[in-house]
Order: structure tokens, then C-alpha cells, then sequence
């Protein structure tokens, strides 16, 4: 993508009224705002820098760079420009002498409290609040926010919207592509991408929104036409304190300040409690009962169709209308996703037909049930998916059970630096559908892979003991590209004797690197299973 997409050509605002609107509460020069960044390696000629606290380090030790690169006015709190001064703690940036000189040089100071929590509107300012030109779609909650976010994309381009998406794997323009580094950008990022979606004529924009990105104000400024919730499970408790905490996060977008109105999926008891504690009007779905707006009616594929999609009803509660719809992916947990979808859809006052139609094109969700092939005759069903929380992994592996007439062999780790009370549950998951679990790295981080991999192991020898699993077999496969070469070769063996094994490798779905002690290093689980496949099939490697 070109680095002109993640800025539009023209914006700008006077700083006096930002000062105004930020509460900064003292005279300033009326200087022309044209861009904002909190990077101060970004910044532009024209800028507002927001000098902010971080975990290690203050932003306004860095304020002698953003300066340099052309930063017409800095955003900090008070600690901050007490070190803009020369009067705080460590005030030197790292290319400034030490001694107390001013790290701001000319340029004017507005100093807040909480300037973090200031900053969303504050860029939708700068860049003319691009959001309010859009019509907007935001998704959160635990599991299914991205094949979600790409089920309405798709569906809203087949529509004939222009389309705009922001989420996991990447952030989409129109036609140009950016990888993304995370679920939600910084809200500096948020605004100025939907403002270069406005100006390359975009009309639509779905976003994911992580509990991270509500809970660091990073979609402040932001109102979403609709929001959509999926659902909660164990995740992101490394971050949050609780759950409790972790819901909280997440109800935040089901509030006037955030958004018109929403659809909850009410499968789970944390979406019965978002739609009676949402304060913006909630059209609730439910695929398991009929207590719920809208309800799903699942029928049987013929010819054991539900490896490429399933196909439903969704029916209204006053039984005035319904839609004939299927799932183009597997399992149940799919069939909720375009539920919801479709439900979005409808929200944003497309017609049953329109749905139907638009959610009849099948969408390509990278990394998400993703069918892996080496091209070979003959070859065992290898599949690729992001489920990395021990629901995620359980609905997973219970979807594609059925449709496997071999040996269910799952692939999976935990990454390490985060949620370590997951980690039992994630292989307790896997051994209650999966005949051979391989447990292997995933993320390490900066924690010990084989101590990673031996609390999985333990939750899946547990439920084995207990008498609750199908596994017979759970196996410690070390690295990742050698756990996923053993699992291809035993599916392989299989199939010369005519029975199909499924081999799923959970945990990183799209992702196309592995950190390990700091450095992240290239790695594809898509080209992994590719490689071998061809190595099991013809001795060759990739």
C-alpha cells in the first residue's frame, strides 16, 4: 500500500482550536494543525505530536525528534512537560545532550490530564472528522470478530458498496492492502485512515474492535452506525484483571458515545447480560433457542456439504420474515457469524433479497478454516485456523468432526508473555475432539517454548486420564515445523490406505512470523503444511 494511503492529502486545523477543544486552557498561537501522530519517528511536517506515557518510557523524552521532523506543537501532560522542560526525570531524548535544555524548543506545549483519553477527538478534528461521511460497522468480542468483519466486507462490496476494512489481518483501502500490526490502530491511525478512505471515495468501513483499543481509548471519536458483538470467552487475561473487567471493555462500544445501535449474539450468558445492560438500542440473535430478535433454523446439508458451508434459515421472531442463507465455512460457530452478519446487514437497512444475495458470494477469510493443499492425489484434509482460546479450539475442532472419516490431528501451542491460565483448558479443548493432539510453539516470547508446551500437555493428558477426551494419543512435537511435519506425515500414511485423516493447525492462522526471545522470525503455517505435504507426498521439500 502506499504510504500516502495511511494520510490524506489535505487536512487541517487551527491549534487554538484544538487547545480549545482538549481543555488545555491557555493561549496559544494560531498555528495550522495538519496531521497528529504519538510516534515521534512518524511525525510530519505539520503535526501535533502527543508526547505520551508509556510503559518503559515518557513520549516526551522524544520530543526533540518530533520537533526536528517537523512537529508544529506537542500534547502532553504535566510529568511530560515538566521533562520538555529540562526539569524532569530522564528529560534528554536519546540524540540530546543531557543538561536540562528544553526538549520543545519554540513550538507550543498543551498540557491536559489524561491526554490519551483526548487524543481520538482531537484527530478526528484534525482530519475533519471523517467518520460522520462514513457509514461505519464495528465487531468485538472474544472469537469470530475477524471471519465476521470479512463476511460483511464481502457482502457489502457485493452490494456494490465501496469498501473500506481494519482489523487483524489487514487493513483495506478499496482495492490496496496494508498488513496490519494490530486488531485497532492507534486512534491517530483510526481517524486518518477513514479520512483517506473518505477522500479515495470509500463509503463503508467495517472495523474489529479489540477490548484493548476500547479500553485505550484508541476508537475515541468514533461512532459506529452498528455494532456487533459475537461473543466472550477466556482471553486477554494477561491484560485484563478479570473477566468481569474484560466484559466491561467490550460493553463499552454498546454505548451512546460509540455507537447508534447494535446486535448482540445471545448464545452466551456475557451476551444476555450486553443486551440488557447495552444503552443503544439491541436487536438480539440467538442460534441455540428462540428467545431472541432474530433465531436460526439449521438444516442438513446434502452429501456432507457442511465442509464448504451450511445452509440455514434465519427467521424474525414475529414470523414475518426470513432469509434462506448458508455459511460458506464449517461448523456451527459459522452459521452464528453470517447470522450476524446478516443481521448487520439488515440493521443497515439492506432488504431481506439484498442479503441474500450479497451473502450468497463466498468470501476468502485468510486463515480462518482455511483449506491448505499441495496439490497432490490422494492427500489427507489439511486446514489451517486462528483459534488460539480454549472455545475457539473446542468449537473448531468440534466443526469439523463430523465431516472427518479418518483421525481428527490437531496442531497447537500457546504463546507465551500472555494469559497463562488458558493454557490446560487449550489442550483439554483438543484432546476432547482431536484423536492425536501434537502440542508445539507457538508465540514463546520471551518464556521457555518447553514450559509453554508442558502446561498444554498437562490439560490434555488430564482430560485423557479423566476419561473425558477421544484423544489416544498426545504427543510433545517440539518445534512448529516439525510438529506440523509429523502430523502431515501420519495423515499421509493414512490415506495410502484409503482413509481421509483431517489435520488442523490451530493458533496462528494468518500470521506470517513467530516471536521467539524478542525476534520475530518468518514463519507460515499455510506454507508449513504445504511443505509437508509435498515432503511426505514425493521425499521433495520447499
Amino acid at each position: 500500500m502506499p504510504a500516502d494511503l495511511i494520510r490524506p492529502s489535505t487536512s487541517g486545523v487551527s491549534l487554538r482550536a484544538l487547545a480549545e477543544l482538549s481543555g488545555a486552557g491557555r493561549a496559544v498561537p494560531d498555528v495550522l494543525v495538519t496531521g497528529v501522530s504519538l510516534d515521534s519517528r512518524s511525525v510530519r511536517p505539520g503535526d501535533l505530536y502527543a508526547a505520551l506515557p508509556g510503559f518503559n518510557v515518557h513520549g516526551a523524552r522524544f520530543t526533540a525528534d518530533a520537533v526536528r521532523l517537523g512537529a508544529v506543537a506537542v500534547l502532553t501532560d504535566e510529568a511530560g512537560a515538566e521533562i520538555i522542560r529540562g526539569r524532569g526525570e530522564a528529560t534528554a531524548a536519546p540524540s540530546e545532550p543531557e543538561g536540562g535544555r528544553s526538549l520543545g524548543g519554540d513550538v507550543p506545549v498543551l498540557v491536559v490530564d489524561g491526554p490519551r483519553g483526548r487524543l481520538g477527538r482531537l484527530a478526528a478534528a484534525i482530519y475533519g472528522d471523517p467518520g460522520s461521511d462514513l457509514t461505519l460497522v464495528g465487531i468485538t468480542g472474544t472469537n469470530g470478530k475477524t471471519t465476521t468483519a470479512y463476511l460483511l466486507e464481502s457482502a457489502l462490496r457485493a452490494d456494490g458498496r465501496r469498501t473500506g476494512l481494519i482489523g487483524t489481518i489487514e487493513t483495506r483501502v478499496g482495492d490496496d492492502r496494508l498488513e496490519s500490526a494490530h486488531t485497532t490502530p492507534e486512534a491517530t491511525d483510526v481517524h486518518a485512515l477513514l479520512a483517506v478512505m473518505r477522500e479515495r471515495g470509500v463509503d463503508t468501513c467495517v472495523m474489529e474492535v479489540s477490548s484493548h483499543a476500547l479500553d485505550q481509548h484508541r476508537v475515541d471519536g468514533v461512532v459506529y452506525d452498528v455494532a456487533l458483538f459475537t461473543n466472550l470467552s477466556q482471553d486477554h487475561l494477561d491484560y485484563h484483571p478479570s473477566m468481569e473487567d474484560y466484559f466491561a471493555a467490550k460493553a463499552q462500544l454498546f454505548t451512546p458515545e460509540r455507537a447508534l445501535t447494535g446486535v448482540v449474539c445471545v448464545d452466551d450468558e456475557w451476551g444476555r447480560r450486553l443486551a440488557q445492560r447495552a444503552t443503544v438500542p439491541v436487536t438480539t440473535l440467538a442460534t441455540t433457542d428462540a428467545s431472541a430478535d432474530w433465531g436460526v433454523v439449521e438444516r442438513p446439508a446434502d452429501g456432507g456439504e457442511e465442509v464448504h458451508g451450511q445452509p440455514f434459515r434465519l427467521v424474525h421472531r414475529s414470523g414475518d420474515v426470513e432469509l434462506s442463507l448458508a455459511s460458506h465455512l464449517p461448523g456451527h460457530f459459522n452459521v452464528a457469524n453470517t447470522a450476524l452478519a446478516a443481521v448487520g446487514l439488515l440493521t443497515l437497512g439492506l432488504g431481506p433479497e439484498r442479503v441474500e444475495a450479497a451473502l450468497a458470494v463466498p468470501p476468502t477469510v485468510p486463515g480462518r478454516m482455511e483449506v491448505v493443499s499441495g496439490g497432490g492425489v490422494g492427500e489427507p484434509r489439511c486446514i489451517v485456523d486462528f483459534a488460539h482460546t480454549p472455545d475457539a479450539i473446542d468449537v473448531a475442532l468440534a466443526a469439523l468432526r463430523p465431516s472427518t472419516t479418518g483421525r481428527l490431528i490437531a496442531v497447537l501451542g500457546a504463546g507465551g508473555d500472555r494469559d497463562r491460565g488458558k493454557r490446560e483448558a487449550m489442550g483439554r479443548a483438543a484432546a476432547q475432539h482431536a484423536d492425536i493432539v501434537l502440542v508445539t510453539d507457538d508465540n514463546p516470547r520471551s518464556e521457555d517454548p518447553a514450559q509453554i508446551r508442558a502446561a498444554v500437555i498437562a490439560g490434555a493428558t488430564a482430560a485423557v486420564r479423566g476419561g473425558t477426551a477421544v484423544a489416544r494419543s498426545v504427543v510433545d512435537g517440539g518445534a512448529r515445523s516439525e510438529a506440523i511435519r509429523e502430523a502431515v506425515a501420519l495423515a499421509v500414511r493414512d490415506s495410502a490406505s484409503g482413509v481421509v485423516d483431517t489435520v488442523v493447525v490451530l493458533g496462528k492462522g494468518h500470521e506470517k512470523g513467530q516471536e521467539v526471545n524478542g525476534v520475530k522470525h518468518p514463519f507460515d503455517d499455510r506454507e508449513a503444511v504445504q511443505s509437508a505435504l509435498l515432503a511426505a507426498t514425493t521425499g521433495g521439500s520447499r
